[in-house]
């Protein structure tokens, strides 16, 4: 609610998206430039009272916005708060991370992941809907109220819980827990190397669909405002599907994590053929629910294979790949996109990630021992953790 409240302020008082996308980079800058000295923090500090204090933090930042606007001139109390909002998210993310992982024994993590996964999409949802609905009555002022309210809850449920009942997880000696430290254990890792490679290729090309169907409604595909709502829609409902379906089966394998990758991506080259809307949308729903099952592979594997001590460096290191295939993936659909035409945009995007899937999995497969076969393929051999 109060990411729509943000973007509708800024755009109201600006008329530019230029400055919308500002803010939007206020927000990932901290990450790229902090998120490693977050990880070293996450891995060597408790982390439940962090996470309080980071969700008190949150709280008066969207307090902050209900401040009158001569606090600071022009706009710069709403650029303030999405600078502080993203040095909180780059220790936020991974203290989360780590905290999130002794909270269920490792062989529901990967269930755990997919259901908070399905819990996220589902506040987006809900929250998108009902903001809609309350910003044109009351205005974007309601919304930040209703943000800061609501991590009093969040406060609470952190307070309930019983740290007796919580794993507890290996902390680095005092030469293991610096960011240089976190650093060469990732470089000595190459399954991990290959697979934050294969989520950046994917994330930046393949993800970005928020810019890619709006092309297509706008372009070929003749659609209205309507029909883009109806594909958010689709793609919501999607990524739900996905995250209950991994969180049913549990199975965050090698073999998950490549065959998704492979058939999202096809589906990606496939959609750009698509001779209609509801076409589009029949291809949107699977590629959103297997974009949520790579994702949650993707933590769950990095989580597992990684040592505990160097667990919240490692996903600094994830948050820091998923903020630059946001920065520099939706540029280059748009670029794409005005360059070569919106069905020839994710054609290309579609046939790069089809590469770079494969080439990823025989990475992978060979780092492991194991050969790319049918049998595999198709699930005969026993399984084998990433």
């Amino acid at each position: 609610m109060q990411v729509l409240a943000l973007n509708w302020l800024i755009l109201s008082a600006t008329g530019s998206a230029t400055a919308m996308g500002a803010v939007v980079m206020l927000q990932a800058l901290p990450v790229l430039l902090l998120g490693s000295w977050g990880g070293a923090l996450a891995d060597r500090l408790p982390a439940r009272p962090f996470l309080i204090g980071f969700q008190a933090l949150r709280a008066l930042l969207a307090l902050a916005l209900l401040l009158p606007g001569g606090v600071l001139p022009g706009n710069w109390l709403i650029y303030a708060v999405a600078l502080f909002s993203g040095v909180i998210s780059s220790f936020e993310g991974p203290v989360l991370g780590r905290f999130g992982s002794a909270l269920v024994p490792p062989s529901a993590l990967g269930s755990a992941l997919a259901l908070g996964s399905v819990l996220s999409s589902a506040g987006r949802i809900g929250g998108m809907a009902l903001g809609g609905v309350l910003i044109g009555v009351t205005g974007p002022s309601a919304l930040f109220l209703i943000n800061a309210v609501s991590y009093v809850a969040v406060i609470v449920a952190l307070l309930a819980m019983r740290p007796g009942d919580m794993r507890e997880l290996s902390a680095p000696s005092r030469a293991d827990g610096g960011v240089v430290a976190g650093f060469r254990y990732l470089l000595g890792q190459p399954v991990i190397l290959v697979v934050l490679a294969l989520s950046f290729v994917l994330g930046s090309l393949g993800r970005n669909y928020q810019v890619s169907m709006a092309a297509m409604v706008a372009g070929p595909l003749g659609g209205s405002s309507g029909s883009y709502g109806l594909l958010s829609t689709v793609f919501a409902v999607g990524a739900v599907a996905g995250g209950l379906l991994l969180a049913g089966t549990g199975r965050s394998t090698l073999r998950v994590l490549l065959g998704t990758g492979f058939v999202i991506s096809v589906l990606q080259l496939l959609s750009s053929l698509a001779p209609n809307v509801l076409g589009f949308a029949a291809l949107i729903l699977p590629i959103a629910a297997g974009a949520v099952i790579f994702d949650t592979v993707v933590s769950t594997r990095i989580q597992l294979d990684t040592r505990e001590e160097m667990r919240g460096r490692v996903l600094a290191t994830v948050g820091i790949v998923s903020s630059l295939s946001g920065i520099v993936g939706a540029p280059a659909i748009g670029w794409l996109c005005d360059t070569l035409g919106a069905r020839e945009a994710l054609f290309t995007a579609g046939a790069v990630t089809t590469v770079a899937a494969v080439a990823g999995g025989v990475a992978l497969l060979r780092l492991k021992g194991r050969a790319l076969s049918w049998p595999f393929l198709l699930g005969r051999p026993a399984e084998q953790a990433a």
